[in-house]
């Protein structure tokens, strides 16, 4: 990628702009592309005043007044021509968000698979504060859906740090359903007049969780849709580069000021916590080698109620009314138990200070010396 495109707001067709990018020189892709509403009509409040609705030139793709049938066509070729772009400058392992509402986002995701990406997740993004529906003759409409793609299905080395959105969720896997509030109060962009500077700003907690969960710090993030700047601001503050795709010239202005004002996060704040896939492997027998546990210790269950003898080749015994059992910490934590399988390195713990502590303690003290 060249420097000159890192970190820069390009004022231009979308499309043009992606295709004078390097083929394979994006990490990831958010877009929030034009939702086309096909409004008909103001938007009124029980007392009459006007809902500040998108209303703008770049959500239009045919009057109302037409056939649907045209402003769909129109659409979706716009659609696929931009999707094409996008998965051109995506490195193999690349992934694309794309976030829509119903308007929109089923067109997208037939496009996507046409376009040859493979879809991962779709995630809902439920609103904490949807605007009412003042009609009342629909549901509110309380979230919008994103759909998380990879640019190709034979490539499954995408990156996705589960141990990270794991703990931004207190410990529990982070399901595909996301409550977050809509982009207010200060962090709500305000032109000179004190409106909305964007109609559709997100909030930079949307963008941090798709940021965080699928790029690593030093990755180039890609916005063709780049608005007021929030992929950009996130991904300066979370240490990742970005390019940003804007026809406005008044959003671009928007976006450079408010991103000339992030601070980025110190290196060490922002390493992703490590898959444990991802760390090196260590036998049971390295801990007696390295005599962190000597042949003979007797380990114990968390209750304390069920135990295995250390043997000095890395393997456990034990002894019960079913008879005895040796092998792996696995296997005799299975035997013991009567369980198809068994993690022994959690199940089984040693003696330490008058406290029971799991052996994985031990593991990973080796490794820290790696």
């Amino acid at each position: 990628m060249p420097v000159d495109n890192l970190d820069r707001v390009l004022v231009g067709d979308c499309i043009e702009l992606m295709n004078g990018l390097p083929e394979g020189s994006v990490d990831m892709v958010f877009a929030d592309p034009p939702y086309n509403l096909l409004l008909g009509g103001d938007l009124l409040r029980p007392d009459h005043s006007k809902v500040d609705a998108v209303d703008d030139d770049w959500d239009k793709f045919s009057d109302p007044a037409d056939a649907q049938a045209t402003g769909f066509a129109e659409y979706d070729k716009f659609t696929r021509a931009w999707l094409k772009a996008a998965r051109r400058v995506l490195r193999p392992g690349g992934t694309l968000w794309v976030i829509g509402s119903y308007h929109n986002i089923f067109r997208v995701g037939t496009a996507l698979q046409d376009e040859g990406y493979w879809l991962l997740n779709d995630i809902v993004w439920r609103k904490s504060n949807p605007m009412p529906n003042f009609r009342g003759k629909r549901f509110t409409n309380a979230h919008e859906t994103m759909i998380w793609a990879a640019r190709d299905r034979a490539n499954k080395k995408y990156t996705f740090n589960y141990n990270s959105m794991k703990e931004l969720n207190e410990g529990v896997q982070m399901r595909s359903d996301w409550l977050l509030p809509l982009c207010t109060g200060g962090e709500r962009l305000k032109d000179e007049d004190g409106k909305k500077a964007h109609p559709t700003q997100k909030p930079e907690s949307l963008l941090f969780r798709c940021i965080m969960a699928a790029s690593n710090p030093g990755d180039v993030i890609l916005d063709p849709f780049f608005g007021t700047g929030t992929t950009g601001a996130v991904a300066r503050r979370l240490g990742r580069h970005f390019i940003g795709l804007e026809r406005d010239h008044t959003y671009a202005a928007i976006a450079r000021k408010r991103i000339a004002e992030i601070v980025p996060l110190e290196g060490q704040d922002l390493k992703p916590m490590p898959s444990k896939r991802s760390e090196p492997r260590i036998p049971f027998g390295t801990l007696i080698e390295a005599g962190l546990l000597r042949p003979g210790t007797v380990l114990s269950d968390p209750s304390g109620r069920l135990h295995a003898r250390v043997r000095a080749d890395g393997t456990l015994s034990s002894a019960d009314a079913r008879g005895e059992h040796r092998g792996s910490i696995h296997q005799v934590g299975a035997a013991v138990q009567g369980a198809p399988a068994c993690n022994g390195w959690t199940f089984w713990h040693f003696e330490q200070g008058g406290a029971r502590r799991p052996i994985d303690q031990l593991r990973q003290q080796v490794r820290s010396g790696l």
